[in-house]
């Protein structure tokens, strides 16, 4: 199975994205005493900001360029 060299980069700059997500300056913009159906609001950022990017992750491996 050959992958293109475009699947390399765009894995690389979805990692990227991911430390920019993750990263302290973002987080500290949700560590607020709010909640999202009774989750706090920072926990439900982080969940959705990771699955997020797994779902974007399996979308690169998995897309083929016909």
């Amino acid at each position: 199975m050959n992958r293109s060299p475009l699947t390399g980069q765009r894995l690389l700059a979805t990692f990227l994205l991911g430390c920019i997500l993750l990263n302290y300056p973002l987080l500290f913009l949700f560590d607020l005493h709010a909640s999202l159906l009774g989750i706090p609001l920072l926990y439900a950022y982080i969940f959705l900001a990771w699955g997020g990017l797994i779902a974007l992750m399996a979308w690169i491996v998995e897309h083929r360029s016909d």
